[in-house]
């Protein structure tokens, strides 16, 4: 499934779902790159949601959902490290 962002725009209760469906969560934001395996880590929604969500309040792109792994932002060495 693709879903324009620009159109279906996704706040802070459809990113809880996503990060709730989720076992693995990889962020990009800038440089940093946050990898979160939720059934090893303690890390919380609230924690997850200040990585996931952009200053609009909205769901960063781009944001793939693949399976039960959640992939959030754009950055070169992560994405290599996941597709490559």
């Amino acid at each position: 499934m693709i879903v324009d962002a620009k159109k279906d725009v996704h706040q802070k209760a459809e990113a809880l779902k996503l990060i709730s469906a989720a076992t693995s969560i990889h962020a990009a934001k800038g440089k940093k790159i946050v990898e979160v395996d939720r059934k090893k880590s303690d890390t919380t929604d609230e924690e997850i949601l200040k990585v996931v969500l952009g200053p609009t309040g909205n769901l960063r792109a781009p944001t793939l959902v693949m399976g039960k792994k959640m992939i959030v932002g754009f950055n070169d060495e992560m994405y290599a490290g996941l597709f490559g």
